[in-house]
């Protein structure tokens, strides 16, 4: 039997699901019968989703689709930001910290 995880990436999340009660009641007799209660049952199934989905031949790539519209998100995200600061937030910071004031601050003498 699959043990929940209550660590890792994101800590647990909780699902609300409506199922039909026809489906509920065969869901519940299933898990009744592999001596699972009802949240262990539904892991199981939503892992078995998952493994079933990764073995699809496709999945990798639409996976990689996915995460490349990610990375064009993220970066027009950051040049927005970049924009709004005229430089990265970090090297602003880090310009501010810098012996001898690297970076001009509007009043200040040079």
């Amino acid at each position: 039997m699959t043990e929940p995880k209550s660590e890792g990436k994101g800590g647990v999340k909780t699902l609300g699901i409506r199922l039909p009660g026809e489906l509920h009641a065969q869901f519940a007799l299933v898990a009744q019968l592999d001596g699972l209660n009802l949240g262990d049952a539904v892991l199981r199934a939503v892992e078995f989703y998952v493994e079933a989905k990764r073995s699809e031949q496709d999945f990798a790539e639409r996976a990689k689709a996915a995460l490349e519209e990610i990375e064009r998100e993220a970066a027009a995200r950051r040049a927005a930001i970049e924009d709004l600061f005229g430089g990265t937030p970090e090297v602003a910071k880090e310009q501010d910290k810098a012996p001898g004031g690297a970076r001009r601050r509007s009043g200040a003498e040079s």
